[in-house]
C-alpha cells in the first residue's frame, strides 16, 4: 500500500512539473525567474537520475513510463527557454525603421537595465516603467541615475528621450516608495470646501511631481477617476482594490480633485494619466485576472462614472489609460483597451479627445488569457497611442513579434499610426516627442519587415 502512494505522489508531481515547466515563461511564474529556473532545471535533471537509480525502469512498463514522464519537464524547460531566447533575438534584430515605426507605441516594464538600454538605445521602445521591484533598496539618486543612463542611450542613438513613467497614486499605492517620498490619497481631500480641496490637490500634485522628476520620472500614470463603489469588500477583487484608490463616489469631486492635482504634476514638470476608463466602480471582476463586464447604459455613464474623465481632459493634457473592461452599451465583443468603436468612436469621436490614449498593462489575465496578438493589432489601428506592457517586461518580445507579423501582413493601418504619431507629437515636449522630425509613420519600413522575414 505504501509503495502505491509512493507512486501516485510521484506522477502527481511529474504531471504538476511538467505544467510548471511548460509555462516556465507564463507572467503568472514570473517569480520563477532566475534562481528559479536554475533550481527547475536541477530537479529536471536530477529526478530521472534517481528514479534510474531506485530502479523504477526495472518496475515494467509502468516503472518505465514513469521515469519517461519525469524526463518531459526538462525537454518543456528546454524549449519553452529557446522560445523566449528566439524572440529576444528576433526584438534586437529587428530593422531599425520598423523598430522605430512600431518602438514608438510601446512601453515596457524592465527588470535587466541593460536589456533596458539595448531596448532604447535600438529605438524599440517609447517609454520604460519603473515599479517596486527597480527601486527596492535603492535611493532616488541611484534610480536617477539608471534613468540617466538610459537617457543616454537615446541620445548617443539620436532618439527623442524616454517616457519615464510610474504609479504613484498615494496612499496605497505608491510602487517607488521609499526612495520617492509617498503622499496621502487623494481621498482624504474629498470632504474639504470645494475651493480648498482644489488648491490641495495642486499643492499635492505639485509636491509629488518635484520629487518624482528628481528622480527621472516624466509620466506619472495618476489619478485614479473611476467612482468608488458601494461595496466595502469584492471576493473578486484581488488587485485593483478599487473602493481603496478611488477618491469618491461623487463625480463632481473626483473632477475636481483630479484635475487640481494633474496641473500639479504638470508644474513640476511630469505628464499625467486618468484611469482606468471606462471606470472600475461597477465592475466586479478582477481584469488582472479575468475578463470584465460594464453593464451600464452609455447615458448613464456619461452623467456619472466619465464625468471626471471628461473634466480633466477637456481641462488639461492629461494622458488616458484605458482599461480591458468590455463596455456593453458600444462594444461587445472586444475590451475597451482594443476596442475601435470606444477608442475612436467614443472618445476621439464623439468627444474629440485628440490627446494621448494608454492602454492599462497588456500582462493581465483579461488580455494575456485571450488573443493578444489581436489585442495588440486592434489597440494599434483602433486609436491607441502607447501600449503597455508593464508587471512582467520580458512579454514584450512576444508583444512585438505580434505587431511585426502583422505589418508584414499588412494588418497595420498606417494611417492609424500617423494620427498616432501626431497625437504623441503634441503631446510631448519639444524635447522628449517620441515621433521624428515629420511626425509621420515610416511605410518603407513594410517591404523591409517583409524582406528580414524572407531571409
Amino acid at each position: 500500500m505504501l509503495g502505491r502512494i509512493r507512486t501516485a505522489v510521484l506522477w502527481i508531481l511529474a504531471l504538476l512539473f511538467i505544467v510548471i515547466t511548460f509555462n516556465s515563461n507564463e507572467p503568472y511564474l514570473v517569480r520563477l525567474r532566475g534562481s528559479g529556473h536554475a533550481a527547475l532545471l536541477i530537479i529536471g535533471l536530477a529526478s530521472p537520475l534517481l528514479l534510474l537509480l531506485s530502479g523504477r525502469w526495472r518496475h515494467g512498463f509502468s516503472g518505465r513510463l514513469l521515469v519517461l514522464t519525469w524526463c518531459l519537464p526538462l525537454l518543456a524547460l528546454t524549449s519553452t527557454q529557446f522560445m523566449f531566447a528566439w524572440r529576444k533575438y528576433e526584438t534586437f534584430h529587428t530593422p531599425p525603421e520598423v523598430a522605430r515605426l512600431l518602438g514608438r507605441h510601446f512601453m515596457v516594464g524592465y527588470t535587466s537595465l541593460d536589456d533596458a538600454a539595448a531596448l532604447a538605445g535600438q529605438g524599440l521602445i517609447a517609454g520604460i516603467y519603473v515599479t517596486h521591484h527597480n527601486v527596492r533598496g535603492r535611493t532616488a539618486a541611484q534610480l536617477h541615475a539608471d534613468v540617466a543612463r538610459l537617457q543616454a542611450e537615446r541620445v548617443r542613438a539620436g532618439l527623442p528621450p524616454l517616457l519615464v513613467s510610474a504609479d504613484q497614486e498615494g496612499g496605497s499605492v505608491a510602487h517607488l516608495s521609499p526612495a520617492v517620498p509617498n503622499m496621502p490619497a487623494l481621498a482624504t481631500l474629498a470632504d474639504l470646501p470645494a475651493a480648498r480641496r482644489t488648491r490641495e490637490a495642486f499643492e499635492m500634485g505639485k509636491s509629488q511631481g518635484r520629487a518624482l522628476a528628481e528622480a527621472g520620472i516624466t509620466f506619472n500614470l495618476a489619478p485614479v477617476v473611476d467612482l468608488r463603489p458601494n461595496w466595502t469588500h469584492n471576493r473578486f477583487d484581488f488587485h485593483t482594490l478599487i473602493n481603496r484608490r478611488a477618491i469618491s463616489s461623487d463625480s463632481s469631486i473626483v473632477g475636481d480633485i483630479a484635475l487640481g492635482y494633474v496641473r500639479g504634476l504638470d508644474a513640476s514638470g511630469v505628464r499625467a494619466a486618468v484611469k482606468h476608463f471606462p471606470g472600475l466602480g461597477r465592475v466586479a471582476a478582477d481584469t488582472h485576472h479575468f475578463s470584465a463586464e460594464l453593464e451600464t447604459s452609455a447615458g448613464v455613464l456619461e452623467q456619472s462614472d466619465w464625468r471626471p474623465f471628461r473634466q480633466v481632459l477637456d481641462n488639461s493634457d492629461a494622458a488616458m489609460m484605458v482599461g480591458h473592461v468590455v463596455v456593453d452599451a458600444i462594444d461587445r465583443e472586444r475590451p475597451a483597451s482594443h476596442s475601435k468603436a470606444v477608442l475612436d468612436g467614443l472618445i476621439r469621436g464623439r468627444w474629440n479627445y485628440q490627446g494621448v490614449i494608454i492602454t492599462d498593462d497588456l500582462v493581465m489575465g483579461a488580455i494575456y488569457g485571450g488573443d493578444l496578438c489581436k489585442a495588440v493589432v486592434e489597440a494599434l489601428n483602433g486609436g491607441a497611442d502607447i501600449l503597455l506592457v508593464a508587471y512582467d517586461g520580458t512579454q514584450f518580445h512576444r508583444v512585438l513579434a505580434c505587431a511585426k507579423t502583422a505589418l508584414a501582413e499588412g494588418r497595420i493601418d498606417l494611417e492609424a499610426l500617423r494620427r498616432s504619431d501626431e497625437r504623441l507629437k503634441r503631446w510631448m515636449p519639444r524635447d522628449q516627442g517620441p515621433v521624428a522630425a515629420n511626425g509621420s509613420a515610416d511605410r518603407s519600413a513594410v517591404p523591409s519587415l517583409r524582406r528580414s522575414r524572407a531571409d
